[in-house]
C-alpha cells in the first residue's frame, strides 16, 4: 500500500488535484492549550449548509482524504450530520479531537458511520503534566477513558503528542501507553505559530539537546540518519512540499490556504467556489510554482538530508516564503550533529544582522 499511496500522491501533484484537505469545523475549544495554532475570530463560522456545499465541491475536485479538526469538533452540534454527509460522498475521513466529549454512544456512532481514524492528543501519562498543557483539570483521565471507548467499539485511534519543553521528558511513557493500547503514536517537535502570526507558541519548542535525543531514539526512528548529506541537492526541480499541490486547508471561517501551517489566504469559499480558488488564485499558483531551486538559502544547504523545512514556518518566523525556517535549521543541525556528518545549515553559517 505504501507504493500505491506514493503513486496516488504523485499523480495528484502532477494533475493539481487536492487529494488531501484539512477542514477546521470550529476554532472554539474546551481546552486552553498554549501551543495551539487556533485563533478565535469575530467572524461567523461556516454553517451546516456551507460545509455541505464545500464537501460537494471537494468531492468534485477529486479530494479523497478529508480531515475534520478544530478547535474541538465535538462542540459543533451538527458534527454527526457533517460526518454522515462526508461518508455519503465517500471521503476517507479522519477526525482530530481531544475526545473529552466522546461518550459510548458517540463512539458507537463513529464506528457505524465508518470514520477511518480518530486522532487524540495526549501530552503525557502524568496527569499533572498533561492537565497543565490543556489547563483543564482531569482532562487526561477523560481523554484516556474516551480512547478506551473508541477502541472497544472498533474505531481506529492514533495518539498525537506534540513535543514541548514541558512534556518532552515523558515521551517514552506516552509511546509505552500507545504500545499497551495497540494504537499508533506520533510525536511532533514542530510547534507552530498561531494563525494570526503570533509566534508566542514557538517559545515552547524543545532545544537541540532534546531534539537529538528524540531523533536518535530508534524506537521512534528505526532507520538511522544518513551519515552524509549531498553537497549538491538532487531535488532542485521538486516542489518544496505538498502544500497547494495535493493538499490544502479550509478554516472554520471559509478561508482557503495551501496548508494549515501556511497562512497565505488564497480566497474564501463564501465569496468564490473552492475549485476556482484552487485552480485560479494568484497566491495559490504562486505557492504551487515554488521549487527547491527558488529557495535562496536552502537550495545550496549541505544539511538538506536532515531538514524538515516548512514554508509556512519560514514565512511566519523570518518573513520570507523563499528563505529558511529557524526551527528547521535547528532540527537539521541536530540531525547532522547526531549523525556526525559535520555539516552546518547554510542559514546558520552566515552572520545574522539584527537591528
Amino acid at each position: 500500500m505504501g507504493a500505491l499511496s506514493d503513486q496516488i500522491v504523485d499523480r495528484s501533484v502532477a494533475a493539481a488535484i487536492p487529494l488531501s484537505v484539512h477542514v477546521d469545523l470550529t476554532m472554539r475549544c474546551n481546552e486552553l492549550c498554549g501551543h495551539c495554532y487556533r485563533v478565535v475570530e469575530e467572524r461567523p463560522e461556516l454553517t451546516t449548509a456551507e460545509v455541505k456545499t464545500l464537501l460537494a465541491e471537494l468531492a468534485r475536485a477529486g479530494t479523497l482524504y478529508l480531515t475534520f479538526s478544530g478547535g474541538e469538533i465535538f462542540l459543533r452540534p451538527d458534527l454527526f450530520e457533517l460526518i454522515t454527509e462526508a461518508k455519503r460522498l465517500r471521503f476517507d475521513l479522519r477526525l482530530k479531537t481531544n475526545a473529552l466529549l466522546v461518550t459510548e454512544a458517540r463512539a458507537r456512532q463513529l464506528r457505524e458511520l465508518g470514520v477511518r481514524q480518530v486522532d487524540v492528543s495526549i501530552y503525557s501519562v502524568d496527569p499533572d503534566v498533561h492537565d497543565a498543557v490543556t489547563r483543564i483539570p482531569g482532562s487526561l483521565g477523560r481523554s484516556l477513558a474516551a480512547i478506551d471507548r473508541l477502541i472497544a467499539v472498533g474505531v481506529r485511534v492514533k495518539i498525537n503528542c506534540p513535543l514541548m519543553q514541558s512534556n518532552v521528558g515523558g515521551y517514552r511513557a506516552v509511546r509505552a501507553l500507545a504500545d499497551r493500547l495497540g494504537v499508533p503514536c506520533g510525536f511532533d517537535p514542530m510547534i507552530s505559530a498561531r494563525n494570526d502570526g503570533d509566534t508566542g507558541p514557538v517559545l515552547l519548542r524543545i532545544g537541540r539537546a532534546d531534539l537529538k535525543r528524540v531523533l536518535g531514539d530508534r524506537t521512534l526512528h528505526p532507520e538511522p540518519l544518513p551519515a552524509t548529506s549531498p553537497a549538491v541537492r538532487s531535488d532542485l526541480d521538486e516542489p518544496v512540499c505538498g502544500a497547494g499541490h495535493s493538499a490544502c486547508y479550509v478554516s472554520a471561517y471559509g478561508d482557503v490556504t495551501p496548508c494549515v501551517a501556511l497562512p497565505v489566504v488564497c480566497g474564501n469559499i463564501r465569496e468564490t467556489p473552492f475549485a476556482e480558488i484552487w485552480s485560479d488564485s494568484r497566491d495559490m499558483r504562486r505557492v504551487r510554482s515554488i521549487r527547491v531551486r527558488d529557495l535562496h538559502t536552502c537550495s545550496g544547504c549541505t544539511a538538506s538530508a536532515y531538514c524538515t523545512r516548512c514554508p509556512g514556518q519560514a514565512l511566519i518566523e523570518d518573513g520570507d516564503l523563499y528563505g529558511p525556517s529557524s526551527a528547521a535549521c535547528e532540527h537539521a543541525l541536530a540531525g547532522a550533529e547526531l549523525a556526525g556528518a559535520g555539516v552546518v545549515p547554510a542559514s546558520m553559517s552566515r552572520p545574522r544582522i539584527i537591528g
